[in-house]
């Protein structure tokens, strides 16, 4: 399943989950959303798979990406269906 690492507030983020649910994908189905804020542990894991604190963030098995552009085109040429 992709994980979409995202917080509250980032409209770079949102644009990311509408994107998704456009191309028809279904949260908690085809992908997560994790919390990434500041203190949490999918901030942990940003840190740690990316090496940058910055949202969003997908992981997709052993692809992982930020930028809202990159993540998108790749939601759309990988999409689940």
């Amino acid at each position: 399943m992709i994980e979409l690492y995202m917080r509250d507030g980032c409209p770079f983020c949102q644009k990311v989950i509408e994107s998704a649910r456009e191309l028809g994908l279904k949260e908690d189905g085809d992908f997560t959303v994790i919390d990434a804020a500041q203190g949490t542990p999918g901030r942990e894991v940003v840190l740690a798979r990316g090496g940058k604190p910055m949202v969003p963030f997908m992981i997709d098995g052993d692809i992982s990406m930020y930028e809202s552009g990159d993540i998108i085109e790749y939601l759309t040429r990988h999409k689940v269906i």
